[in-house]
């Protein structure tokens, strides 16, 4: 097990204060944020979760500050009936969503599910001639007529947010587009969700799309992304959003979801966190908790662990290099602009063949053992410049070294080693 340490240096968060020269802090829009990780990320393969998980799941995010929280998809499954049951009873702050076909049937099961207070009904609709001819087999006006019929009788349920939730949209023209978001609007939708379904799109093609989008989506009506990762853009394509006038983003933790998944929700919020001020938004987000949410997803669907993911990675907070070590045992603000407290997480020192000598000199200082530069070289020379196949060790275990190695006399319980 890694192992933390701890660095005396200046406060980081002051530092930041101290490096900026505030002239009046921007307005920042309020992005709504939207977790799908019970049903787009539940939906990849390894992923499936029992009621009582999603349940447990569906509280944590609630306390870190997710807005909405899709359930699943009740009509595929009796186990999302029950998740929705479950959860819709449960949650006390966020709202809840499911994600429907633009069908009567789906709609009734829903709402028997849920019921429909404080239930986002997602209707999903088909966005691009692709889908039509080649998944749906069905016309443009077909699927206008599915939009009217299927929107109109969730407000007879007495649904009154309802989400129209448009798949394949950024293969999607125009010409299609815009007729279907103007007839969910005049059928009563209350938000517009734009999906890059197969993550084909740049940043500044997505957000062309979402602008114009936004010229057909009235003030009071909420636009939304979902985007996934195939390209390893989601982030950016729903940032790019964000700048062209979305107020929601649809995202899963640790980005999971199918294929290579979707807009990971630990990612946005560290770019709301850090960067809120230049892209002019923020969020209801408690970054804090994220790590701790991330390590029960983990468990539940059998996740394994990423050595360079952003900020969830093993790595993510460890320092190997020596160079960058003799930086971060001076203060962390020289390789660290991500906090790692803000994420739950705890920075980390590890030692191998590319660690430097600075790392053995503060480790004999830590120990309270005069710094011998002979037994530097030695231990460093033993023990460490020769590893191979990726080895290291924690700083205490470096510690542990040196004592064993008994560099120095000393009386037994002279010496106390220190994490």
């Amino acid at each position: 097990m890694k192992l933390q340490f701890t660095l005396a240096c200046s406060d980081h968060a002051e530092w930041r204060r101290s490096v900026m020269t505030v002239h009046g802090v921007p307005e920042r829009r309020l992005i709504k944020i939207f977790d799908t990780t019970l049903r787009d990320g539940e939906q990849a393969p390894g992923n499936a979760m029992s009621p009582h998980q999603k349940l447990e799941i569906a509280l944590v995010l609630e306390e870190l500050g997710v807005n909405v929280i899709e359930t699943g998809f009740p009509s595929s499954s009796m186990n999302d009936q029950r998740a929705t049951a479950m959860i819709a009873k449960a949650l006390t702050t966020a709202e809840f969503s499911t994600l429907n076909r633009a069908t009567r049937s789906d709609i009734s099961i829903a709402a028997e599910a849920g019921g429909t207070d404080r239930h986002h009904l997602q209707v999903m609709v088909t966005g691009s001639d692709i889908h039509l001819e080649h998944k749906r087999g069905i016309s443009r006006g077909e699927s206008l007529a599915e939009v009217r019929d299927s929107l109109r009788f969730a407000r007879t349920l007495g649904f009154t947010k309802i989400s129209l939730g448009i798949e394949d949209a950024t293969r999607g023209s125009g010409d299609l587009l815009q007729p279907l978001i103007e007839t969910g609007l005049e059928e009563g939708a209350t938000t517009v969700v734009l999906a890059d379904t197969t993550g084909c799109m740049v940043p500044s093609e997505f957000g062309a799309l979402i602008g114009r989008a936004r010229r057909w989506v009235p003030e009071g009506i909420g636009l939304s992304t979902h985007c996934h990762d195939d390209m390893g853009l989601s982030l950016a394509n729903a940032l790019a959003g964000i700048a062209a006038g979305a107020d929601e983003v649809q995202v899963t933790l640790a980005g999971i979801g199918e294929r290579a998944g979707n807009t990971a929700l630990e990612e946005l919020a560290a770019v709301l966190l850090y960067k809120g001020d230049e892209i002019r938004a923020t969020s209801t987000l408690r970054t804090e908790g994220l790590y701790e949410a991330y390590k029960l997803l983990s468990r539940v669907i059998g996740l394994q662990p990423s050595r360079n993911k952003a900020l969830f990675g093993e790595n993510a907070f460890a320092t190997l290099a020596g160079i960058h070590q003799a930086g971060m045992l001076r203060t962390p603000v020289n390789y660290e602009y991500v906090e790692p407290h803000r994420f739950g997480r705890q920075r980390e020192m590890l030692v191998g063949r590319h660690s430097g000598h600075n790392v053995v000199r503060y480790a004999f200082e830590q120990l309270g053992l005069p710094v011998d530069e002979s037994d530097v070289r030695r231990i460093y020379a033993d023990q460490i410049a020769d590893r191979t196949g990726g080895q290291t060790l924690t700083l205490d275990g470096l510690k542990a070294l040196i004592l064993q190695e008994s560099v120095v006399s000393r009386e037994p319980g002279a010496v106390e080693v220190t994490s």
